[in-house]
């Protein structure tokens, strides 16, 4: 494992999701999913995130998409959280979420609006304040 490359993904990982949740994450990590946890942060975050070449707002767009495709909710949320980390608006997010409708079908935006309103709930956001952005 690139030590280099795992401290990039490291730094981007924190940015992007916040240092709580990889800090836990870390050291939740046991000898079952350890090796899991480590190849995660070198190459989807150092290997993928970390290459800065796309902004990482642009990077959060893809994968709300991606992920409200594959029905995976739980990474969902913890995108969408990180792309309010990366500069979305509540406005652009919701603009997401309405082409997620049309590309990924209804059913797919339905889910994605449910855990975003739980996403901004628990971070306590009121999604009324974007109409005053």
């Amino acid at each position: 494992m690139s030590k280099e490359q795992f401290e990039a993904g490291l730094k981007c990982r924190t940015e992007v999701l916040g240092e709580e949740y990889v800090n836990k994450s870390l050291a939740g990590a046991d000898d079952f999913n350890r090796d899991f946890q480590q190849m995660v942060t070198e190459y989807a975050w150092g290997g993928s995130w970390g290459r800065g070449l796309l902004e990482k707002r642009d990077r959060s767009i893809l994968n709300l998409g991606m992920l409200a495709a594959l029905n995976r909710p739980h990474e969902f949320k913890l995108h969408f959280k990180g792309a309010i980390n990366n500069g979305l608006s509540l406005k652009e997010l919701r603009e997401i979420l309405i082409q997620i409708s049309i590309y990924c079908g209804v059913p797919a935006a339905i889910d994605a609006f449910r855990v975003a309103r739980e996403a901004l709930a628990e971070l306590d956001i009121d999604p009324s304040s974007m109409d005053k952005e």
